[in-house]
């Protein structure tokens, strides 16, 4: 909302209407009033009293977004949580109607006892379904499956009107398909059909293979990827030379019918639960504190070394079965390991993740690997995965891969950081790369306009400018990304 002269009019509220609202990597937040609606009509109330602020407003899921997707510095903030009731689930087909707050804890705790599991899931299961349609999430089966939007039938969403649409394919299909992906600005998803995945255990089984070097990594990904169902790959961000991107890949299938012996015990819930203790000792809970004494360069190259050795014993041990919520849901196995980054203001974690086409994607890694290395800012964590194209309109997936990689932030590397990834970003982008606004900081609106074919932009603007002409939905991202364009 803008003023005749063209600035945003803030109302000041008082102290104790806001909350104190963040980026799950913890490098950006601000304060905000926040909404939790309860119902549609909820929804439009928050609308409205936003509208009457003058202020815009930001749409959250759960806040698992690594960045500033769901923050809103300029306005009040509507979040999902409560607007989370499983409506419906048919055990039949695995059709799971759900309202958009639902998590996918939630969801798979639901369907797992009746033989099915959501057919995408992050690495973490605490986003809400609304949130994963807005950033259109991935899985480590995206190569096989494509990503969340891929599984839906249809939504309802609320448009910045106050109208209540319903989207499928074959249904106000520009909506459909521009609204998953969307980053939240085209209206409100209040409820979700999709599909789900048809499992005969509660188990997987899970191959280790240690990679020398990512050029390795990446050969076994495709020698294998038509007979997996999932394939992901740990990657030493600070070997070098002919180790240049070693690791570790977990390779995972579902098992066949009659394979699982005991069914009945894998599919329960009590099965799929993560061990409280490391070792059987340690509560995970404090482990953060242990991982901030290793989150250093020297302690995250050991850790990492460790890791290394590590993958080729598992290597040798061969296949192992390990429950879905395990093999799933790794960033949740240490609550809150993202503190061993730091708590105090300007500290934290940020996540580049870079998708290329398969024809660029090993030199400009490599590239980036070698720079990293050379500019002494050399990420902790490394993430490979293969995917496939979808039909959404601002879609990061591609017939190629992405690596995922986690950089400390401190007061005193900040604007170093954000330089050298405006340098890597260039290297992504000249090699036809895109970026996932789910985990990015800090690409900008040139950036934006680069990734994208001109007419698919084109269109999400119009459509934009068509469902919300006053601009009502909008958040730190948004205004980042696309600075001028809406």
């Amino acid at each position: 909302m803008r003023t005749t002269s063209g600035r945003r009019r803030v109302i000041p509220r008082p102290k104790h209407d806001y909350e104190y609202v963040e980026g799950w990597g913890m490098a950006v937040g601000s304060a905000a009033r926040v909404w939790r609606p309860e119902s549609v009509a909820e929804v439009v109330a928050a609308y409205r009293a936003a509208r009457a602020d003058g202020v815009p407003l930001g749409l959250r899921g759960s806040g698992c977004s690594y960045g500033d997707a769901s923050v809103n510095a300029a306005g009040h903030v509507l979040e999902l949580s409560r607007l989370n009731r499983i409506l419906a689930f048919d055990p039949a087909t695995g059709v799971a109607e759900c309202e958009a707050g639902v998590t996918i804890e939630q969801l798979w705790k639901a369907i797992l006892p009746h033989g099915f599991w959501p057919r995408v899931v992050s690495g973490t299961m605490f986003p809400t379904l609304g949130g994963a349609l807005s950033m259109n999430i991935h899985g480590k089966n995206n190569f096989a499956v494509g990503t969340i939007g891929d599984a839906v039938r249809e939504f309802d969403i609320v448009l910045p009107s106050g109208e209540l649409r319903t989207c499928s394919r074959e249904r106000e299909a520009d909506l459909f398909h521009a609204a998953i992906g969307g980053l939240g600005l085209l209206g409100t998803f209040v409820r979700v059909v999709l599909e789900t995945k048809r499992v005969f255990s509660g188990d997987l089984e899970v191959r280790a293979k240690s990679t020398a070097s990512l050029v390795e990594a990446m050969r076994y990904f495709e020698a294998h990827q038509e007979t997996s169902d999932y394939l992901v790959a740990w990657i030493d961000c600070f070997a070098r030379g002919a180790e240049l991107g070693r690791g570790l890949v977990h390779d995972a299938r579902y098992l066949a019918r009659g394979e699982d012996e005991h069914p009945e015990r894998t599919l329960t819930l009590a099965h799929q639960d993560l061990p409280k203790n490391i070792l059987g000792v340690v509560p995970k809970g404090e482990m953060w504190r242990a991982l901030r004494l290793l989150n250093h360069d020297f302690g995250m190259r050991s850790l990492n070394l460790a890791k290394y050795l590590a993958g080729q014993i598992e290597e040798r041990q061969g296949p192992v079965r390990q429950a879905h919520a395990a093999f799933a849901f790794l960033l949740d196995y240490v609550p809150n390991w993202k503190w061993a980054y730091g708590r105090s203001e300007k500290r934290g974690l940020i996540q580049y993740q870079a998708f290329m086409p398969k024809e660029t994607a090993l030199a400009v890694y490599s590239e980036i690997l070698r720079r990293n290395q050379a500019a002494r800012i050399v990420p902790y964590l490394g993430v490979l995965k293969r995917h496939r194209p979808d039909p959404f309109w601002l879609t990061h997936s591609s017939d190629g891969w992405s690596l995922a990689l986690d950089y400390k932030v401190t007061p005193h590397t900040r604007a170093d950081l954000w330089r050298h990834c405006a340098e890597l970003t260039r290297l992504v982008l000249a090699g036809g790369g895109k970026f996932y606004f789910a985990k990015d900081l800090v690409i900008g609106r040139e950036d934006m306009v680069a990734m994208f074919p001109p007419d698919k932009l084109a269109a999400f603007v119009a459509l934009k400018r068509t469902v919300d002409p006053e601009n009502l939905l909008e958040t730190d991202l948004s205004r980042r990304v696309m600075r001028g364009l809406l």
